[in-house]
């Protein structure tokens, strides 16, 4: 793993300083057989978790991943990238992270340094969109054995279950944290824009699938090995143009559905719309996938515009403040204030 989406090291950690993350970096070193440990470093930039650039004694480079834990949320963090990592790793994907050593009683992994850069919106073309759907297919291919990893993160195996997962994300604003900042702004904004714009949505979508003839309590015929989660953030670009994927902890089964809306939903590196129907043809005519897959995928695209509206507005849940606070301790009127802009921007995408 490289950064884990970080932007780059700050303090160097050793002796008594930190020595935790040192500590649980130097026992996964060990379990693994690897040099002893030189230097650690807090890599910044991380949302979830604290990661950390293992320097060995060779001078390899190693990343420690210390994941959040609340128990607020049932989530194993730790458990799904572990997993998704060694089955693709089996199936001789190289363009991710090695698996090396994990700790689950101190929910941390060890894993191979990737090298690389995220790409800027600017540089996100066909190339780009390409690659990033041949990832998924590698991940998929024989022996395909979904059923050997949990669900991923919220995973959808019928169209109920994905209005369902929208339903309760729009729910939980109910519960906006008095303390968070702006968070009467927020309130409004849910109360005016979020909401009508999500019933607007959602029965749309029911007479969507009312007209195709599909039965929303059916299951979908082939889940798919999903790393969830997945866009142009969670990916490095190294100085010959490769791409590596990285950051697996929502990864699972899942609806292909789910990951080709959610690709073009997550904010923070947008995949132009334009390439929406190659992407998603692509996985479904290489995977074999039957083509109700494919009109899930259109139908479903504004619930998940609707979803990840609400991902950015976690700030303002008391579980999602105390996520970005264990990955990065800064400022929260800021975080606050930036989220809410962006909920509006991206809210507006939302039109039919």
């Amino acid at each position: 793993m490289s950064q884990g989406g970080a932007a780059g090291m700050t303090e160097s950690l050793s002796g008594s300083l930190e020595s935790g993350p040192r500590h649980i970096a130097e026992r996964l070193v060990e379990k693994a057989g690897l040099p002893a440990v030189a230097e650690i470093g807090r890599l910044t930039g991380g949302k979830n978790n604290q990661v950390f650039q293992v320097t060995l004694t060779d001078g390899s480079l190693r990343v420690l991943k210390c994941y959040h834990v609340d128990a607020r949320d049932d989530r194993d963090r730790l458990r799904a990238e572990w997993s998704y990592l060694n089955y693709a790793w089996e199936r001789k994907v190289r363009n991710i992270p090695e698996p090396i050593a994990c700790d689950p009683s101190h929910a941390a992994g060890l894993y191979g340094f990737v090298a690389g850069r995220k790409l800027a919106a600017a540089e996100i073309d066909a190339a780009a969109v390409a690659a990033a759907a041949a990832f998924v297919v590698a991940v998929n291919a024989a022996p395909h054995r979904p059923e050997v990893l949990d669900a991923g993160s919220e995973a959808c195996f019928t169209i109920a279950n994905h209005l369902a997962t929208v339903d309760r994300r729009v729910a939980r604003f109910a519960d906006i944290d008095d303390s968070a900042p702006q968070a009467e702004e927020a309130r409004r904004f849910v109360a005016d824009r979020l909401k009508p714009s999500w019933q607007r949505v959602r029965g749309e979508i029911v007479r969507d699938i009312g007209r195709e003839g599909l039965d929303p309590e059916a299951k979908i015929a082939r889940p798919i090995v999903s790393p969830s989660d997945f866009g142009f953030h969670n990916m490095l670009c190294d100085d010959l143009g490769h791409l590596s994927v990285i950051d697996f902890e929502y990864a699972g089964r899942d609806d292909p559905a789910k990951l080709v809306c959610d690709f073009f939903c997550q904010p923070e590196i947008p995949v132009p719309i334009q390439f929406f129907d190659t992407f998603a043809d692509q996985i479904v005519r290489e995977l074999g996938l039957p083509t109700e897959d494919r009109r899930r995928c259109a139908i479903l695209l504004d619930a998940y515009r609707i979803k990840w509206v609400c991902i950015i507005l976690n700030e303002f849940l008391a579980l999602g403040s105390s996520r970005r606070a264990f990955a990065d301790p800064g400022a929260r009127a800021e975080r606050c204030r930036r989220q809410l802009e962006r909920a509006g921007q991206r809210l507006a995408l939302v039109a039919r």
